[in-house]
């Protein structure tokens, strides 16, 4: 399993109980600390990213692939010219019929927006630790979504509380 958000140490715990091994990368706070702007093309142009050494630092998984990928609410926050590469890298590094469990918010501001750490449970439950105050980047409606995930074979849309919509998408 992939799991990509702030460290949790209890959903190491919890998943390895299950038989499972885990890779975590935190990428909101890896992209937004700085350090990954290239400058612009031409004058007046927005700053590049520099995707391809974010992703040899931080998404080098050695060969490996992966069953399941815990995506969370990720690209609500990471850097724009980051969001396409990310989902292709994830796409390179699932099993066929593997699933990207993602979250997307509804609204970009407001008490339920923050920045949170997710921890799986043993109910029908996730809770959710507050934890940089990062901004939400964008919103995404389930057609943005269904456009992201296009390469993907399937995305199933259903809404949970807190302002959040879960995806589950497949490989």
């Amino acid at each position: 399993m992939l799991d990509i958000g702030p460290t949790s140490p209890s959903n190491i715990n919890y998943l390895t109980s299950l038989g499972h091994s885990v890779w975590m990368a935190d990428l909101v706070h890896e992209a937004l600390k700085g350090g990954w702007e290239l400058p612009a093309a031409k004058e007046g142009d927005a700053p590049g990213f520099d995707v391809e050494g974010f992703f040899e630092q931080n998404m080098n998984f050695g060969g490996r692939e992966f069953d399941v990928v815990l995506l969370w609410t990720t690209l609500d926050y990471v850097p724009e010219p980051l969001v396409a590469p990310l989902i292709e890298k994830l796409y390179h590094s699932l099993h066929a019929g593997g699933r990207v469990l993602a979250l997307f918010h509804s609204k970009k501001t407001g008490p339920d927006t923050a920045f949170c750490r997710y921890h799986l449970t043993d109910s029908e439950l996730i809770e959710m630790q507050e934890s940089e105050p990062f901004p939400i980047q964008r919103v995404y409606t389930n057609r943005n979504i269904e456009k992201l995930f296009s390469a993907y074979s399937n995305c199933k849309f259903f809404l949970a509380k807190d302002h959040l919509y879960e995806v589950m998408i497949t490989r």
